[in-house]
C-alpha cells in the first residue's frame, strides 16, 4: 500500500522540528537524494524554478520551491529575514513543507522545513562526497560550527570512514559546543584554523561569508570541497582560483544567481561552459570527474531534495504514529 493510500483517509499529519529530528534517518535521506538527482537528470521529475517574493520596505523575502518526484510532490515555503533575531527573537530562516499525494492532491503532511532543510542540505554533500572524494579520504574539515555543520558531519560520515574532523569558526565557543555535541562519535574531532580545515581530504564550508576564506594555495590535489554556505548574491567562501578546478553544481540557474560561483559569474570570469558537470550527470554516470584533482560541489539546494526528504520523514512518522493528525481538508 502506498503512503497516500494509508494517509489520505486519516487527515494531514503535522510534524514539528523535534519530530523531524526524531524520525529522520540520514543514510536513508542520502540514498533518497541520490535517487532524486538521478531522476532529475533523466527528466523524471518536475521542478519549476524557485520563486522569490520580495517584500517592499522589509529586509526579507519569501521563496517558494515546488517539485514532484515520482510518487512524491509538495512545496517548501521559506523566508529569509536577516533582522528577525534582533527585532522579533525569531530565526532568520523559517520554513514549512507541504507534502502532498500527486494522485489526489491531498495534503498528507505539513512538516517543519527549517530542520528538514538542514538534513537535506547535509545529505546532498554526502552524495557529492560519495562520488567526488577520493576512495582513501579519511579526514573532514568543516568551516563554520553552526547547525549545518552537524548535518554535514552526519551525512559525510555515512559515506566516508572518517578518522579526523577539523572544525573552524570565528566563535571559539561554537567550536567547543560542536565538539561536545559530537563527542559520542568514534572519530577525533578538533578545532583549528581555516588553513587546517583546508588541509583535510574533504572540506565543507557552511558560513555566510561574502569574502573568500579558503585559499587555493592551502588545498592539495585530491581534495573534495562541498561549498554549502553561499545562498544569496554576493556570498562566497572559496578563493576564485579554486573555481578553475572541477566544478560540479546542482543547478545552473540557482548556482549562477546565489551559489558559490555567483560572484565569479557576475564578474564574467565563470560561465556555464566552465561547469564540469551537474551532480545529476555524475550520479547517472554521464560524466566522470577526475578525483585526483580538486573537485568543488556548489550546492544551492533543490526542491526535489526537500520533497524526497519529506517522504522519508513522513513515512517514519506514520510508522511510529507520531505527530498530530488534523482534518485540514474535509471531503
Amino acid at each position: 500500500m502506498s503512503s497516500s493510500e494509508e494517509a489520505t483517509p486519516t487527515g494531514t499529519r503535522v510534524i514539528t522540528a523535534a519530530g523531524v529530528r526524531e524520525h529522520v534517518d540520514i543514510e536513508s535521506v542520502v540514498d533518497a537524494i541520490e535517487d532524486a538527482f538521478a531522476a532529475y537528470q533523466r527528466g523524471e521529475s518536475n521542478m519549476p524554478p524557485k520563486t522569490y517574493v520580495d517584500l517592499p520596505g522589509v529586509d526579507g523575502d519569501f521563496r517558494a520551491m515546488p517539485a514532484q518526484v515520482g510518487d512524491d510532490a509538495g512545496v517548501k515555503w521559506v523566508n529569509v529575514h536577516p533582522d528577525n533575531p534582533g527585532r522579533f527573537g525569531l530565526p532568520t530562516v523559517m520554513g514549512l513543507v507541504v507534502y502532498s499525494d500527486p494522485e489526489s492532491g491531498y495534503p498528507l503532511a505539513v512538516i517543519d522545513g527549517t530542520e528538514l532543510t538542514r538534513f537535506r542540505t547535509g545529505a546532498a554533500a554526502g552524495v557529492a562526497t560519495q562520488y567526488l572524494a577520493p576512495d582513501d579520504a579519511d579526514s573532514l574539515g568543516i568551516l563554520g560550527a553552526g547547525e549545518q555543520a552537524h548535518t554535514q558531519l552526519a551525512a559525510i560520515a555515512s559515506v566516508v570512514d572518517l578518522e579526523e574532523v577539523v572544525v573552524s569558526d570565528l566563535d571559539e565557543d561554537a567550536v567547543e559546543r560542536f565538539i561536545d555535541r559530537e563527542s559520542d562519535r568514534d572519530v577525533d574531532i578538533v578545532g583549528g584554523s581555516p588553513k587546517d580545515v583546508a588541509g583535510c581530504d574533504v572540506i565543507s564550508t557552511t558560513t555566510p561569508a561574502s569574502e573568500p576564506i579558503i585559499k587555493a594555495e592551502w588545498v592539495d590535489e585530491g581534495t573534495h570541497i562541498n561549498a554549502m554556505g553561499a545562498d544569496a548574491e554576493g556570498k562566497q567562501e572559496l578563493d576564485h582560483a579554486l573555481l578553475d578546478e572541477s566544478v560540479v553544481i546542482d543547478d545552473w540557474e540557482q548556482c549562477s544567481h546565489s551559489g558559490e560561483i555567483n560572484v565569479a559569474v557576475s564578474e564574467g570570469s565563470f560561465t556555464e561552459d566552465d561547469v564540469t558537470a551537474t551532480l545529476g550527470d555524475v550520479v547517472t554516470g554521464e560524466t566522470d570527474v577526475d578525483q585526483s584533482g580538486i573537485t568543488v560541489f556548489d550546492s544551492t539546494g533543490l526542491a526535489i531534495q526537500d520533497i524526497v526528504t519529506a517522504r522519508q520523514v513522513f513515512d517514519a512518522a506514520v510508522e511510529a504514529d507520531a505527530g498530530q493528525v488534523i482534518d485540514i481538508v474535509q471531503g
